[in-house]
Formats: structure tokens, C-alpha cells, sequence
């Protein structure tokens, strides 16, 4: 322990100084740290879901613009199709191809993360654009989290009769 002498009328008097926490000081700090860890870690987890199905939507969007490109670019038939090959042969989680008529396969896409599944909503497993870009497919695909638990949210994906895809969030929580 330091001491400390203090000049002047009241030299008699000694100031202890005290360093370090106290074990009740600790407790409390730990305690504080607990209760935000729960409460900010539930947060983080669905801003992670949230941005990873915001990844795979938006690969398929980017996709089926590219392929609606080139099929104007082309002039001819253009396919975004489920799997590796077209017609589609497999789900939507395993990845997609976007291929031309004459078979050259333009872009591939891998698998989605695992844990996430993506669906059709008729069972469509290859959507067609044609030379004028206009989609001859119309399709709703769902991005969601299948596990190792049903997500809180999903991710919907709908592609137009002239082509056009946007995204909307929701929160139905239910993974077909």
C-alpha cells in the first residue's frame, strides 16, 4: 500500500489510495456483459441469415438480367436453368447456369450455402428469355433456411412475364 503525506496544515493525516476493483465491482461488470451478450447475439444471427439470403437472391436476380441480356444480345433464346444442366436437373439450392440456345453455358452458379434452400413455387426447374428479353417463364422462387432451424426470415424472388425479377423480404418464418 502507497501512502501519501499531504504538506501543509494537515500533515498528521495519511490518504490511503486504492487500486484494482473489488470482487462485487467484478461481479457486477460480468453480470452487465451477460445480459447485453444475450441480448445482442440473437440480433447478429438474424443480420447474418439476413445477409446471406440477400446474397442468393440477389446472385438470381443478377443471373436472370444477365440472361435476359444476353438473350437480346444473342437474338435468340437464352435459359437460366436449377442444377448444371438444362432443362433444369436438379434444385435451385444446387446452383444454376445460365446457357444459350447453340449450349455454351454463359455463367455458373455454385451451390447456395448449407442450410439455405430455394424453391419454386410450381415446380419450374428452367426459365426461358427470349431474342426480345421478354421472359417466356414466369417464376416465384423462396430463399430460405432450412437448418439446422427454420430461419425467421425468407427471401422471395419473382421473375416477371417481361422479364423482370425483384426481391421481397418477408417473415412468414416457414420453409416449404
Amino acid at each position: 500500500m502507497k501512502f501519501i503525506q499531504h504538506q501543509g496544515r494537515m500533515n498528521h493525516l495519511r490518504v490511503q489510495i486504492q487500486q484494482g476493483f473489488t470482487l462485487i465491482e467484478l461481479m457486477v461488470t460480468i453480470a452487465v456483459l451477460g445480459i447485453l451478450l444475450a441480448i445482442a447475439v440473437p440480433s447478429f444471427m438474424d443480420a447474418v441469415l439476413g445477409s446471406k439470403l440477400s446474397s442468393a437472391a440477389n446472385s438470381l436476380v443478377a443471373n436472370a438480367y444477365l440472361a435476359r441480356g444476353e438473350a437480346i444480345k444473342r437474338n435468340g433464346v437464352v435459359q437460366l436453368c436449377a442444377g448444371s444442366s438444362c432443362p433444369g436437373s436438379g434444385g435451385w439450392e444446387q446452383g444454376w447456369i445460365v446457357r444459350a440456345a447453340d449450349g455454351t453455358v454463359i455463367q455458373r452458379q455454385s451451390a447456395l450455402s448449407p442450410g439455405l434452400k430455394m424453391t419454386e413455387s410450381g415446380g419450374i426447374n428452367s426459365i426461358d428469355f427470349q431474342p426480345t428479353g421478354v421472359g417466356v417463364t414466369q417464376a416465384t422462387l423462396t430463399v430460405c433456411r432450412a437448418t439446422p432451424s427454420v430461419g425467421s426470415q425468407e427471401r422471395v424472388i419473382s421473375i416477371s412475364a417481361t422479364g423482370r425479377a425483384s426481391v421481397t423480404k418477408t417473415t412468414t418464418g416457414s420453409c416449404p
